[in-house]
């Protein structure tokens, strides 16, 4: 059993709510404290997720990777709302896509290898 910390997709998640807080600080105070911080949840819950995904058998994967899978869709439409309400300028909302570009392939990946 893989180490949590040993995980790609563990590290760009990580790297992503750091780089999203950063940008977060610059919001709007009514902003931060809504969108943001739902943003900001839903990013730390895919990094329990993915914790626990490492963690567990090959049995439970398959469905902690599906809703892993659901929670990425959301955080992936949630950054997209702060771009179209213009919170985040397209600078930095591209700068985020990649990274969530990124975690979605290597967990697409994930999910093919375990059919």
């Amino acid at each position: 059993m893989a180490n949590a910390l040993d995980l790609p997709i563990l590290q760009k998640i990580y790297d992503f709510y750091k780089l999203f807080r950063e940008f977060s600080e610059k919001f709007p105070k009514k902003d931060r404290f809504t969108i943001g911080q739902r943003c900001e949840e839903h990013t730390l819950i895919l990094i329990e997720e993915l914790i626990r995904v490492s963690k567990s058998s090959r049995a439970q994967k398959s469905q902690l990777l599906f809703d892993i899978s659901v929670k990425l869709d959301t955080l992936k439409v949630l950054i997209r709302l702060l771009k179209d309400t213009k919170i985040l300028d397209l600078r930095r909302y591209a700068r985020l896509e990649e990274h969530l570009f990124e975690i979605g392939k290597m967990l697409g990946g994930w999910i093919k290898s375990m059919h």
